[in-house]
């Protein structure tokens, strides 16, 4: 029989590529992550979504072997992150939100100095940069120094950066917080093409709804340093059931409107001055719920219905809407 020591190191099924059980870690007596399960197929792109604080970076810190976990294990390309570091730098690339870049060095500097520490070849290692910087808009400015970059730039650097050793796994980390929607949408081609001309193994962190739907084929979302649901984003909507009702009103009718909608659907969470539902009937229903309210002398400012979408989702499982829901400011 294997010791536990021998079991700790073996090698996983390769079928998933990604394996985390219980994982956890804590700051003191803050839980960042609390016993996270895990599991990524080979060729997947996975979104972990969640809102800011919610723990997705430092799990994807202890899963690309930065950061010690407090407790429970994880597997990368097969490995284990703590006691087979090494072996699973080599299988991974990593873009992190907040990667230190030396400001003063130019981006293919900084490409050349990456496949360096990678062991590349100077010739072999030439040519991959100059793919790279094409293939992610950077080759008219791959001799300016980083500093003068924008935002969406950098995150393509860093992008570019983390694919210098074509690696088969891929952890982006917030990759297009602060993008113009040009810029996001740019990258959003760029995983996907990661993907299915490669193969690539993307694991995907963002507070992007629309982002996570777009991308993902599967998606855990955590709130709390929980995983409060998991699913491909088709059957997590699809489990919310009735469509959502939307209704602005003057907030002194709140208690008025909630007690009349409730006769129409099950309540669901909605910002100050809103109310909302899940409108069993649909579409048919809606000039029925006006007309209960107009009946109790309740006004209609403005309704919208909505098809069920991932923030009604994470609303159901945590009580909240996401914060970071929206877009990014366009």
């Amino acid at each position: 029989m294997p010791s536990r020591a021998q079991a700790l190191i073996r090698k996983i099924d390769m079928k998933s590529v990604v394996e985390a059980n219980g994982l956890r870690r804590t700051f003191g007596d803050l839980v960042a992550v609390d016993g996270i399960d895990l599991s990524v197929s080979e060729g997947e792109v996975f979104g972990f979504l969640g809102p800011n604080g919610a723990g997705k970076s430092t799990a994807v810190r202890m899963l690309t072997t930065l950061l010690r976990p407090t407790d429970g294990q994880a597997f990368v390309g097969g490995y284990n992150v703590v006691s087979q570091a090494s072996e699973v730098r080599k299988v991974i690339g990593v873009a992190l939100q907040d990667a230190a870049i030396d400001p003063l060095m130019t981006g293919r500097e900084l490409l050349k100095l990456q496949a360096v520490l990678h062991g590349i070849p100077r010739q072999s290692a030439r040519d991959r940069g100059e793919e790279l910087l094409e293939r992610v808009g950077l080759s008219a400015a791959a001799d300016r120094r980083v500093g003068t970059y924008s935002g969406g730039m950098r995150r393509r650097l860093d992008l570019a950066l983390s694919l210098i050793h074509e690696p088969k796994i891929l952890f982006l980390d917030e990759p297009t917080t602060g993008l113009d929607p040009t810029s996001r949408t740019a990258l959003w081609e760029e995983v996907r093409r990661l993907n299915t001309e490669f193969g690539t193994t993307v694991f995907l962190t963002t507070q992007y709804l629309e982002e996570a739907d777009e991308l993902a084929g599967r998606i855990a979302i955590i709130d709390y340093g929980k995983i409060v649901r998991e699913g491909s984003p088709a059957d997590l909507k699809a489990s919310i059931g009735a469509p959502t009702l939307r209704i602005d009103i003057d907030p002194q009718n709140l208690d008025k409107a909630q007690s009349v909608l409730s006769e129409f659907g099950i309540d669901r969470p909605a910002r100050d001055g809103r109310v909302a539902i899940g409108l069993d009937g649909g579409v048919a229903k809606v000039a029925e719920v006006v007309s209960a309210l107009e009946k109790q002398g309740v006004e209609v400012l403005h309704l919208e219905l909505d098809a069920p979408s991932l923030d009604d989702v994470f609303a159901e499982a945590t009580g909240r809407r996401l914060e970071g829901a929206e877009t990014p400011d366009e």
